[in-house]
Protein backbone atom coordinates (compact mmCIF):
# COMPACT_ATOMS: atom_id res chain seq x y z
CA UNK A 1 0.00 0.00 0.00
CA UNK A 2 1.22 3.09 -0.97
CA UNK A 3 1.13 5.93 1.46
CA UNK A 4 0.45 9.46 0.31
CA UNK A 5 1.17 12.56 2.41
CA UNK A 6 -1.83 14.87 2.14
CA UNK A 7 -0.32 18.53 3.56
CA UNK A 8 -2.98 21.35 3.34
CA UNK A 9 -3.53 21.87 -0.40
CA UNK A 10 -0.35 20.72 -1.59
CA UNK A 11 -1.68 16.88 -3.19
CA UNK A 12 -0.57 17.26 -6.33
CA UNK A 13 3.13 18.86 -5.51
CA UNK A 14 6.23 16.97 -5.47
CA UNK A 15 9.21 17.23 -2.82
CA UNK A 16 10.83 17.86 -6.18
CA UNK A 17 8.75 20.09 -7.27
CA UNK A 18 8.77 22.23 -3.74
CA UNK A 19 12.41 22.07 -3.96
CA UNK A 20 12.92 24.08 -7.43
CA UNK A 21 10.20 26.46 -5.95
CA UNK A 22 12.10 27.13 -2.83
CA UNK A 23 15.61 27.76 -5.14
CA UNK A 24 13.98 29.95 -7.73
CA UNK A 25 12.26 31.75 -4.38
CA UNK A 26 16.16 31.77 -2.94
CA UNK A 27 17.20 33.21 -6.31
CA UNK A 28 14.99 35.97 -7.00
CA UNK A 29 14.68 37.21 -3.31
CA UNK A 30 17.89 35.95 -1.35
CA UNK A 31 18.57 33.81 1.95
CA UNK A 32 18.45 37.73 4.08
CA UNK A 33 15.63 38.50 2.98
CA UNK A 34 13.37 35.32 2.81
CA UNK A 35 13.16 35.17 6.61
CA UNK A 36 11.39 38.69 6.84
CA UNK A 37 8.77 37.56 3.71
CA UNK A 38 7.76 34.65 5.94
CA UNK A 39 6.95 36.47 8.93
CA UNK A 40 4.96 39.12 7.04
CA UNK A 41 3.33 35.60 5.32
CA UNK A 42 2.85 35.16 8.58
CA UNK A 43 1.09 38.17 10.11
CA UNK A 44 -0.97 38.38 7.16
CA UNK A 45 -2.31 34.77 7.60
CA UNK A 46 -2.90 35.19 11.45
CA UNK A 47 -5.02 38.58 10.36
CA UNK A 48 -6.50 36.90 8.56
CA UNK A 49 -7.55 34.03 10.70
CA UNK A 50 -8.66 36.57 13.50
CA UNK A 51 -11.06 38.32 11.15
CA UNK A 52 -12.60 34.72 10.38
CA UNK A 53 -12.97 34.04 13.41
CA UNK A 54 -14.22 37.89 14.46
CA UNK A 55 -16.86 37.49 12.06
CA UNK A 56 -17.80 34.00 13.08
CA UNK A 57 -18.22 35.30 16.57
CA UNK A 58 -20.29 37.87 15.39
CA UNK A 59 -22.57 35.94 13.32
CA UNK A 60 -22.78 33.70 16.66
CA UNK A 61 -23.66 36.45 19.22
CA UNK A 62 -26.33 37.56 16.71
CA UNK A 63 -27.75 34.64 16.34
CA UNK A 64 -27.77 34.22 19.93
CA UNK A 65 -29.43 36.79 20.41
CA UNK A 66 -32.70 36.52 17.60
CA UNK A 67 -33.27 33.30 19.74
CA UNK A 68 -33.83 34.99 23.00
CA UNK A 69 -35.14 37.79 21.79
CA UNK A 70 -39.03 37.74 22.50
CA UNK A 71 -41.63 36.50 19.32
CA UNK A 72 -44.25 39.43 18.90
CA UNK A 73 -46.84 39.02 16.71
CA UNK A 74 -47.39 41.55 13.75
CA UNK A 75 -51.06 41.48 13.71
CA UNK A 76 -51.30 42.05 17.47
CA UNK A 77 -49.33 44.38 17.51
CA UNK A 78 -51.46 46.65 14.71
CA UNK A 79 -54.22 45.56 16.72
CA UNK A 80 -53.57 47.65 20.11
CA UNK A 81 -52.45 50.44 18.64
CA UNK A 82 -54.78 53.30 18.88
CA UNK A 83 -55.42 56.37 16.45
Amino acid sequence: MKLKLHFLFLEGISAGELIFVFLIVLLFFGSKSIPKIARTFGRGMRQLRDASQQIQDDIKQAATEDIHKPFVDKKEDSSNHVD
